[in-house]
């Protein structure tokens, strides 16, 4: 029996002229899932990607189970599924960007997935010289979490931000979080409406979509946050 198809054939053709007229390179999707049972979207997220897959011959999925790869999920440093990753592919060997999904890219995320893709596949990121310049002088580790819900219309504004930041600059990494799948994640940040950006695990946040400029600004005021932090510890010993 064949399963439901998620794309109908009218998406399914719009998506494939989105990445005939967009994409340029390779990409390599990394999908993470678990044979545990207890993932409610794990198996609808793998038949997605793979749907996404089937539409252009650039694309590239491989599926690793949580439990029996763990190899490959220490190696991406993969905790929580479902888990996909929308990495470069260059012959046969990996970029791994610190692009992530956490949860179901779908509805209004699912323009985020396929934005990120054709992203990824022109191997740039299409932001502001002055903030590719900022991001290339980083000497800290940025890590950009959004929380989003698949019905939220600002949301795939921000999470295309984070991740366009992660292909400009080995520093950062970019999630995006499905709150409703990972609700006690949520929580610990005190997640009440999304988008909702979190710097460093909490050492900055960004309630709403904001423009690239506001970003820049706030990962600034974080990294000042932290550097501040550390001089005070020294002056304590």
């Amino acid at each position: 029996m064949t399963e439901q198809r998620l794309l109908s054939p009218d998406v399914a053709q719009q998506v494939r002229s989105i990445f005939e007229s967009e994409m340029k390179e390779p990409v390599q999707i990394l999908y993470f899932t678990t044979s545990s049972g207890n993932c409610m979207y794990c198996d609808v997220t793998e038949q997605l990607l793979r749907e996404v897959e089937e539409l252009d011959d650039r694309i590239h999925l491989a599926v690793y189970d949580i439990d029996k790869d763990k190899e490959m999920a220490e190696r991406y440093k993969i905790t929580r599924v479902p888990a996909t990753i929308i990495a470069a592919l260059d012959g046969d060997k990996i970029h791994d960007y610190g692009i992530r999904f956490f949860g179901i890219p779908a509805e209004y995320e699912f323009s985020s997935l396929l934005h990120t893709i054709t992203q990824v596949s022109k191997r740039e990121s299409g932001l502001s010289q002055a903030t590719i310049d900022f991001l290339k002088n980083l000497k800290d580790d940025i890590n950009l979490r959004v929380f989003v819900t698949p019905s939220c219309p600002y949301c795939p504004n921000m999470v295309m931000l984070t991740h366009r930041m992660a292909i400009a600059s080995p520093r950062v990494t970019s999630e995006m979080v499905e709150a409703i799948e990972f609700p006690e994640w949520a929580a610990e940040y005190g997640v009440t409406g999304v988008p909702h950006t979190v710097i460093n695990d909490g050492l900055g946040t960004v309630i709403g979509a904001v423009p690239e400029g506001h970003l820049v600004h706030e990962i600034e005021h974080a990294l000042m946050h932290l550097h501040g932090i550390e001089h005070d510890h020294h002056h304590h010993h």
